[in-house]
């Protein structure tokens, strides 16, 4: 299913609940007069499933209106949570935390979803059970935080966007922004914040940043917006991060 096609799905699936409810009836009623079963009727209005013309005119007939009526003037809505990607050091906590403030919605790290669902610190979920289990519960943690709600600002981890189908989900339901900064930005952020463990008994650590974000770059550029950080304050990226997205910015 193409990028462009999932967001009017989800907003399909908006009204067929909307007529749903307005019509009193429950998914279990409307799937059996419109022949469909529970499961994939709950898909459809989950924005998960792509309804044939037969089935959008049985919906349509069932809920008391028309395939045309359940389509008229259909479009994406736009998401309006806010997913900050890039390496660590890029800033994402610090101008999340900005841009949240600004919007006055939550701020969720969702590095820290990981931990509380698994139960352990990231370093031992990694030492532990590796890297396969960190990007399972990523992709589990991105599921709770995305149905905690439509505003908000979420802080990615670095490697997200090599899963591509946790990649694509996040895509699909928020507004993607990538903090572009240099590898020396990168470890200098890091440093200034206390933390010496990239320069730890790794006398290479930038060129392996370096590799890193070479490698990752072209993934990190099928974000929808991309802002760069390299010498500029936060106050003024996270104002950037709101023009990209086409939100109001506030002095």
């Amino acid at each position: 299913m193409s990028d462009a096609v999932q967001p009017l799905l989800v907003e399909l699936g908006r009204r067929l609940r909307t007529a749903r409810l307005g019509a009193g009836l429950s998914v279990a009623a409307l799937a059996e007069e419109a022949l469909v079963s529970r499961r994939y009727l709950t898909e459809a209005e989950a924005g998960r499933a792509n309804p044939t013309v037969a089935v959008l005119v049985r919906l349509g007939q069932a809920l008391g209106t028309s395939a045309g009526g359940l389509l008229e003037g259909l479009r994406p809505r736009r998401p309006e949570r806010i997913a900050l990607v890039g390496l660590r050091g890029a800033g994402k906590s610090t101008v999340g935390r900005r841009v949240a403030a600004a919007l006055e919605v939550p701020f969720v790290a969702l590095d820290r979803r990981i931990e509380e669902r698994s139960g352990m610190r990231l370093g031992e979920l990694f030492d532990l059970s590796g890297e396969e289990a960190f990007h399972r519960f990523e992709a589990e943690a991105l599921e709770d935080v995305l149905a905690r709600g439509n505003r908000m600002v979420i802080e990615t981890g670095g490697s997200l966007v090599t899963r591509e189908a946790t990649f694509l989900r996040l895509r699909r339901t928020c507004r993607t922004v990538w903090l572009r900064a240099s590898p020396d930005e990168h470890i200098r952020r890091v440093l200034s914040q206390g933390d010496r463990r990239p320069m730890k008994n790794r006398p290479r650590a930038r060129d392996e940043l370096r590799a890193i974000l070479e490698a990752r770059t072209p993934l990190y550029e099928r974000c929808e917006n991309t802002v760069d950080t390299t010498g500029i304050e936060p106050e003024d990226v996270a104002r950037r991060v709101l023009a990209a997205c086409g939100l109001p910015v506030t002095d």
